[in-house]
């Protein structure tokens, strides 16, 4: 059994102004995303200065969508009652699948605007997303939020500020899988020429997959509960169309690629 360790989530004060950790962690993670972002682009479909402004698209994504997301997937209630809650992101509440909606969208603006095809754009950035997302889920262990489900394992954490109960630390479950993990998948699928939309379509299946396993040892969110079937949770339902949209991209790359080379 572990001691969750409590850290502060303010990293540090100056004056008035607090700089918290979690958004800390996705500057980091939109850093680690340009970084690899700018080495791939020196052999890819797009330059390296057009790289800065994808980023800078995503970025307005990422927040946007995903704080508009966390709203109308797991906390219209209070937005209803205070409305000006939608705009206190150093609490926590971020939605990656609000967010995901959000970098779509800007994409498909961006690739509009410098005359490419949306999935070539996809493709590309889909491999620098998972470290950013691995940031991010550092981000709300720090906060000491999303907290598991009780557990007798041996590396099962106490989180004081919740109870006394060993439970499953599923922030770092989501960082090594959502991040580490599908990072090494996807850098490693997409380094040999892929059909369009492949790249894509592994992506969405690889979190998708991670995703619907890990909240099965994540804690419900206490104001929602269990949303079907007395075992399903909304991460999963809001998971479930990725996972059929990644199966169907996939699909189709490779039956278009077969297609082609007829």
């Amino acid at each position: 059994m572990i001691l969750y360790p409590e850290i502060d989530p303010v990293l540090f004060q100056l004056g008035p102004l607090k700089i918290h950790w979690y958004g800390t962690m996705y500057l980091i993670g939109f850093a680690l995303a340009w970084w690899l972002g700018t080495r791939r682009a020196e052999k890819a479909i797009i330059s390296p200065e057009q790289m800065s402004d994808l980023i800078f698209y995503s970025v307005l994504g990422v927040i946007l969508g995903g704080r508009i997301g966390y709203v109308l997937f797991y906390d219209f209630s209070t937005f209803l009652d205070t409305p000006l809650s939608l705009f206190k992101i150093w609490q926590g509440g971020m939605s990656f699948h609000g967010g995901l909606i959000g970098v779509l969208v800007a994409t498909w603006l961006y690739a509009r605007k410098i005359k490419r095809r949306f999935f070539e754009i996809t493709d590309f950035i889909a491999p620098l997303g998972p470290l950013a997302l691995g940031a991010g889920r550092i981000g709300n262990f720090i906060n000491g939020e999303l907290w598991g489900r009780p557990t007798n394992s041996d590396w099962g954490m106490v989180f004081p500020h919740v109870d006394n109960l060993a439970r499953h630390p599923s922030q770092l479950y989501q960082a090594a899988l959502e991040g580490l993990a599908l990072f090494i998948i996807l850098w490693l699928f997409s380094k040999r020429p892929r059909p369009t939309m492949a790249v894509s379509g592994l992506f969405l299946i690889g979190y998708g997959g991670f995703r619907f396993l890990v909240e099965f040892v994540r804690t419900p969110d206490a104001h929602l509960g269990f949303i079907a079937f007395e075992w399903m949770t909304m991460g999963q339902i809001l998971t479930l169309p990725m996972l059929i949209a990644g199966i169907i991209l996939m699909g189709l790359a490779y039956s278009r690629s077969v297609e082609e080379s007829k």
